[in-house]
């Protein structure tokens, strides 16, 4: 798969674990992209929520992309934690395009859209290709 060209990010953060890494970068036009690898079991603590809300602060509602193509899973309690995060700060997110890389995480994902009700702004995808060119749409629609 060729990765799709992105400007560089306005902002850039990364939290490297044992278990999970995981990426947050801000585009021009409050675009801005979570990405998640391994198993997310907490091991960050509340930091990359922090630096999501850093990224709320500074922008208009931000389109979050969030790519979790290399995710294994999350426990549930990190789980509940993203949904409780997302549902307080859903009025400062326009949408939220979300990408699952196995039916667990899929799962997961739809458990919470619901939970933190964001049926309206939560779009979930299991093509890496269709979610490359949502995302490639979007930072274009930023320059």
């Amino acid at each position: 798969m060729q990765p799709i060209m992105q400007p560089k990010a306005a902002r850039e953060m990364h939290f490297d674990g044992v278990h999970c890494d995981l990426k947050v970068q801000r585009f021009a036009g409050g675009v801005v992209i979570l990405t998640i690898s391994g198993t997310d079991i907490g091991e960050f603590g509340g930091a990359p929520m922090e630096e999501l809300k850093d990224c709320l602060a500074c922008c208009d509602p931000i389109h979050l992309f969030i790519d979790a193509r290399d995710t294994r899973g999350a426990s549930i309690e990190v789980s509940g934690e993203w949904a409780e995060w997302l549902r307080a700060n859903k009025a400062d997110i326009r949408s939220i395009s979300m990408l699952t890389g196995s039916r667990f995480v899929e799962v997961t994902a739809g458990f919470v859209r619901r939970f933190a009700a964001l049926q309206g702004i939560m779009r979930i995808y299991t093509e890496p290709a269709v979610f490359d060119a949502a995302l490639a749409e979007s930072l274009a629609r930023s320059d």
